[in-house]
């Protein structure tokens, strides 16, 4: 199949101007309010670049020669509400609503709410002993747009006249679909290392390869990315993972040794392949599982809507306990026991360190440790106990299991991949059968600690505990007792107890 052209930098302009029309009058309103002022204000950044790719934002990004005291000022005039949280940055923000939108700065949007951020002109610098970029503002448009971090980042339109403004050529880059730095890639990673994060992001969320002189930048300079805090390499991960073709990012991290740094479990999984190629690469079936589970999700009102940052990380980071696991076996075999295991630790403890909330640690490592569950499952041989085990483990995580099991088949063997498939779908069957019988999502003991006390004529203790795990292992076995074989049972349990 062939490759489509990119479109033409005139056709772009077209397209923008379409965008740009149905955006600009609060546009262009904003910019006259500024003008009157005596200040200058352009639409920059990501909103432009998206009107040359015919998406259109309510989420408007803007440079001002203005100082942020007197852009807070002329946004409340402007707006119905503002905040100031990023005024020691130089940004301050405003939303003004739709006629029938809500109120408060902590709102969300309505359909048709104008959200706008308005920053001064400034330049972002790194000290070197330093996470934080020092700000320093500027005094010129085209001295701002040369602090953007790609040139297709670095348009702008001037307003309240929509004057199109160009300084780098990121036009004609958005229409050969590269990324590029405005100045020399060294200076510009140099100045801010997460920029570097962010041509991977941007390979993934775009599209766009990453031109070679500023691949190669990145490579020379990976490691200056450990000087960036690791909330915000967090987010630029999640965002590439979040994006329609996360494995193009993925693999410009990789391959520039950016995760190296960032992510290291992931270009560990590139193990050697025997000369007889008796096992996968383990890394490309990663990014193929990946893939494989994004094209599973399901629509909002399906059990794990689009994009799933969960089952995402899961997906790629389900077998990085293999390198720490490989053993070559008599015979020329390779084995990789207990790798789930290994693997859920290793993921906690990589998501932990980039600062992921605690319940999308567990959840993942969850996951990951639950994903080879399926495979003893053979044919169909599980008892009802099993069916009911699987489901219980999972627990809220089922949905997200069902379709990381389903993904983890890379083979290329049409007929094992199609017995794998028809198997698991046997599994769902069973389950869902389980689930018309008895609350199998919530399964509980016949008899609560209150009918276990009365029943043995006991007070709260550790006994209450031990009676309870006994016959919720009754319960896992045998499916629903029923009130009056549960207590029978419960009292020959606690009567072999006390003999």
């Amino acid at each position: 199949m062939s490759t489509p052209e990119p479109p033409a930098p005139a056709a772009l302009l077209r397209r923008a101007l379409a965008v740009l029309t149905e955006m600009a009058p609060a546009a262009v309103e904003l910019g006259e309010v500024f003008r009157a002022a005596g200040h200058e204000l352009a639409l920059v950044g990501g909103p432009v670049r998206d009107a040359f790719l015919g998406r259109t934002s309510n989420d408007l990004d803007f440079a001002t020669s203005a100082s942020p005291d007197e852009t807070q000022a002329l946004l409340a005039r402007w707006g119905d509400a503002h905040w100031d949280i990023g005024k020691e940055f130089g940004t301050i923000g405003a939303r003004r609503f739709a006629r029938t939108g809500g109120s408060g700065a902590g709102a969300a949007p309505a359909s048709g709410d104008v959200v706008v951020e308005v920053t001064t002109y400034r330049s972002d610098e790194y000290d070197p002993a330093s996470r934080k970029p020092v700000v320093a503002f500027g005094d010129t448009l085209d001295g701002d747009l040369s602090r953007r971090d790609f040139t297709v980042n670095a348009m702008a339109v001037r307003l309240p006249d929509l004057t199109f403004v160009d300084p780098f050529d990121g036009l004609s880059d958005l229409a050969r679909g590269v990324l590029r730095t405005p100045i020399a890639p060294e200076r510009s990673f140099d100045d801010d290392p997460l920029r570097m994060m962010r041509a991977a992001r941007f390979a993934g969320q775009l599209g766009f390869d990453v031109e070679p002189a500023t691949r190669q930048a990145i490579v020379d300079m990976a490691g200056r990315i450990e000087i960036v805090s690791a909330e915000r390499v967090q987010a630029e991960i999640s965002k590439l993972l979040l994006s329609d073709r996360p494995r193009a990012g993925l693999e410009v991290l990789v391959d520039t040794g950016l995760a190296d740094h960032v992510l290291p479990e992931l270009p560990a999984l590139r193990l050697e392949i025997d000369e007889h190629h008796r096992h996968k690469d383990v890394y490309q079936h990663s990014l193929t599982v990946l893939e494989q589970a994004i094209a599973q999700e399901t629509g909002p009102d399906g059990p794990v809507p689009a994009p799933d940052l969960v089952l995402r990380l899961a997906s790629l980071l389900h077998d990085v306990g293999k390198p720490a696991t490989r053993r070559f076996e008599p015979g020329g075999g390779v084995s990789f026991h207990h790798h789930e295991v290994v693997g859920a630790k290793l993921v906690a403890k990589r998501l932990r360190a980039l600062k992921y909330e605690k319940q999308v640690v567990k959840d993942v490592a969850r996951l990951v440790e639950l994903h080879l569950r399926f495979h003893g499952y053979g044919d169909g041989q599980w008892t009802d106990s099993a069916v009911r085990r699987y489901v219980t483990d999972a627990g809220p995580l089922l949905e997200r299991l069902h379709r990381l099991t389903r993904a983890d088949s890379t083979t290329r063997n049409r007929r094992k991949a199609q017995r794998l498939a028809d198997s698991y779908t046997d599994l769902e069957h069973r389950i869902a059968a389980l689930r018309e019988q008895e609350e199998i999502d919530a399964i509980r003991p016949d008899l609560d600690g209150s009918q276990i006390m009365a029943v043995l004529g006991i007070a709260p203790g550790p006994a209450v505990g031990q009676a309870y795990k006994h016959l919720l292992a009754l319960r896992m076995e045998h499916g629903p007792l029923g009130t009056e074989r549960a207590e029978q049972e419960l009292r020959t349990w606690w009567a072999g107890r006390e003999a």
